[in-house]
């Protein structure tokens, strides 16, 4: 009775964590791995190449800046990249709830909190309209996207006019991506997320202890919770350091406004995935969405509430772009930003196939696409060059994607 609950010696001791992770990755259950792997390597490379440039704390702040608008969109398209399908709209989607928003916030002068309830709520109807053509019409996701991706370029143009902008003037808006929050918050920030973690990982185990149910070694937790805090706390201390060209003239110190945003994200994303039956059902529709169907899932269900949850998270992906540039324009959330945020989902372990992937997979892909993108600007290399070492990225993603899932399958895993 007692090996039911009581997992093996060797689980427990590090050999056997380490032991159990490589017969996980050999068996095609990579996850974030590759992501994580080729993250280190290019920020240590860039770091060797340009010192006195890219690993400076300003730098490091631009850098989360220049991320999170596509970082955050990336987030959303993970629910439906989930479902195996696709939203080549979401950047413009994204767009367009930032030309709403500066309509009602700028033109109009509505109340700020009403004014980004307008913008997400719009966010939410194209993914309403979205899902419902794909799931109750039957049209291909690419099809109706793919039309969406032109149709509001056009609305975009409707509203801003040709070659015409918004200008933001609300403090709150322009600091959400330009700000940063006091020394003493952005250190409670950092205590709240390790704390947190550790607390919420800690009772989640031992629940499934007490229920006889499989869970992660104490040593495990602990390695987990303590290379968190490391990195949590080695971040929030280089954010915090003076990083201005001119303190004099203007300070520049502490945690970036849109990392608060960022977690948040991913708290409340990752839960609704992980701790809910319609996050567990999205996992069984993009698994199988028959097996699922007859299992009693609303599949139209799951598929239209995806789209719509894709496109209000791209909404407040657009306003951060906006938020950035100060302004809002035809081409926010336009050009390679579609691009970029797919590539990060992917980047990060989320599956074209449907089935697999996670909120931070986008955080992680999305750090590798700007660290990219920063690293080869500091090397003044051509946007040409940018583009075709981000497809390189991509394509090296979406191999280990399609080889790792066949290994699992091989291997029985999925």
């Amino acid at each position: 009775m007692s090996t039911a609950t009581t997992p093996p010696v060797e689980q427990s001791s590090l050999g056997g964590i380490v032991s159990a992770y490589v017969a996980k990755v050999r068996g095609g259950d990579v996850g974030s791995l590759p992501a994580i792997l080729g993250l280190v390597v290019l920020v240590i490379v860039f770091s060797a190449l340009r010192p006195e440039t890219f690993t400076t704390e300003l730098n490091f702040a631009n850098l989360i800046g220049q991320s999170a608008g596509v970082m955050v969109i990336a987030m959303g398209l993970v629910f439906v990249l989930l479902l195996g399908e696709i939203d080549l709209s979401a950047g413009v989607t994204g767009g367009t709830a930032a030309a709403v928003l500066g309509v009602v916030m700028t033109e109009q002068g509505w109340n700020v909190v009403l004014s980004l309830v307008i913008a997400l709520l719009a966010g939410t109807f194209i993914g309403l309209v979205l899902g419902l053509f794909t799931a109750k019409v039957g049209v291909p996701s690419f099809v109706v996207t793919l039309a969406a991706f032109l149709g509001l370029q056009g609305v975009m143009l409707q509203i801003i006019g040709e070659g015409g902008t918004i200008g933001y003037r609300n403090d709150f808006v322009l600091k959400l991506n330009n700000g940063s929050m006091p020394l003493w918050a952005g250190w409670a920030l950092a205590a709240v997320v390790v704390v947190g973690y550790g607390l919420a990982t800690f009772l989640s185990g031992r629940a499934r202890r007490r229920n006889g149910l499989v869970a992660q070694p104490m040593l495990l937790w602990a390695m987990k919770t303590g290379a968190l805090a490391i990195v949590v706390l080695a971040v929030t201390a280089y954010l915090s350091a003076e990083r201005s060209p001119n303190p004099t003239l203007k300070s520049l110190k502490g945690v970036p406004n849109v990392v608060l945003v960022i977690l948040v994200l991913v708290v409340v994303l990752g839960y609704l995935l992980s701790r809910t039956a319609w996050g567990r059902h999205i996992y069984a529709v993009g698994g199988n969405a028959e097996a699922a169907r007859r299992a009693g899932i609303n599949v139209a269900w799951i598929k239209v509430s995806c789209f719509m949850m894709s496109s209000t998270v791209a909404a407040l992906g657009g306003i951060l772009l906006a938020s950035r540039s100060n302004s809002v324009s035809p081409q926010t959330g336009g050009n390679e930003t579609l691009l970029y945020a797919v590539g990060a989902a992917v980047i990060g372990g989320t599956s074209l196939f449907g089935g697999k992937g996670r909120v931070t997979d986008a955080v992680i892909g999305g750090l590798v696409i700007a660290v990219v993108s920063n690293g080869m600007g500091l090397l003044n290399q051509p946007a040409g060059v940018v583009f075709i070492v981000t497809g390189i990225v991509l394509l090296v993603a979406a191999t280990v994607d399609a080889l790792s899932r066949r290994r699992a399958t091989a291997t029985g895993r999925v």
